[in-house]
């Protein structure tokens, strides 16, 4: 059984850990940092790699028994209870040309269901965090999510996949639906900072397709605990392996599924 006490001891080890990959993470920024590709637009740095190894090696020393779903590393199954979902550099395009917009995202995967997050921007030491009934924060302060209740006073933050220049499906037409009738779109580079500007008021809503389970593992229950709202476009439960989600302060909700279903207004 999972109790509160638990809870607050993974989440303990979660920020400690956050903080220290994203240690590394300013400390190689500062260096010579060597990129590879992965597509045409999809990097890996040295930072990636020596962040994630940072972070599975605390994993693996203090849990040896569980699992690890990773950006960068095989996928470990030592079971179904306990799983962590790591991206150790999420914004690797921003961090690669020195745009400081980029996080450590550490989740932690209980039974199928997302107990705790943890979000960590190193450049503004910005520590996001959560767990299940235990509320959202942003370093020691409580997280609200917005009061907006009009789409067109509301300001919003989206994303764009990897393959944008070559598939069909690439989120161009919802960000012109969403540019004509909201007040503004912000499209920083990093889900998991989006997803936790929704939660501390800064992003009214945010919407994206075909991420990743890392991307949004930690920032969904941040949002949630924050009062917002996730689902995938349609409204549905939104699962960490589904590809659409849609994240907002629960009143525009509705009007933002609207625009993704075609209608722009």
């Amino acid at each position: 059984m999972l109790t509160n006490r638990n809870l607050r001891l993974f989440l303990k080890f979660a920020r400690e850990t956050a903080v220290g990959a994203g240690n590394i993470l300013i400390k190689k920024a500062r260096m010579h940092n060597e990129v590879h590709f992965k597509g045409r637009v999809n990097l890996v740095t040295g930072a990636d790699i020596a962040s994630e190894k940072y972070i599975i090696r605390n994993i693996e020393n203090k849990f040896p028994d569980h699992s690890l779903l990773a950006e960068e590393a095989a996928a470990t199954d030592k079971g179904p209870e306990f799983k962590w979902v790591i991206d150790p550099l999420d914004g690797t395009t921003n961090y690669a040309h020195h745009f400081p917009f980029y996080a450590v995202s550490i989740a932690l995967e209980y039974q199928g269901k997302i107990v705790l997050g943890v979000v960590y921007d190193p450049e503004r030491e910005e520590l996001f965090s959560a767990f299940r009934g235990g509320g959202s924060f942003l370093n020691r302060k409580r997280n609200r999510i917005t009061s907006e209740r009009a789409l067109s006073h509301s300001l919003l933050g989206t994303g764009f996949p990897y393959d944008v220049g070559t598939a069909q499906e690439n989120n161009l037409n919802n960000y012109t639906c969403f540019a004509r009738v909201s007040r503004g779109i912000r499209r920083a580079g990093s889900a998991a900072l989006d997803l936790c500007y929704v939660a501390c008021g800064r992003l009214d809503g945010f919407w994206e397709l075909k991420l990743s389970p890392w991307d949004t593992a930690a920032g969904i229950i941040i949002v949630e605990e924050a009062g917002g709202k996730v689902t995938d476009f349609e409204g549905k439960k939104f699962s960490i392996y589904d590809h659409y989600i849609l994240a907002s302060n629960g009143h525009i909700h509705r009007q933002m599924q609207r625009v993704l279903a075609g209608h722009c207004e």
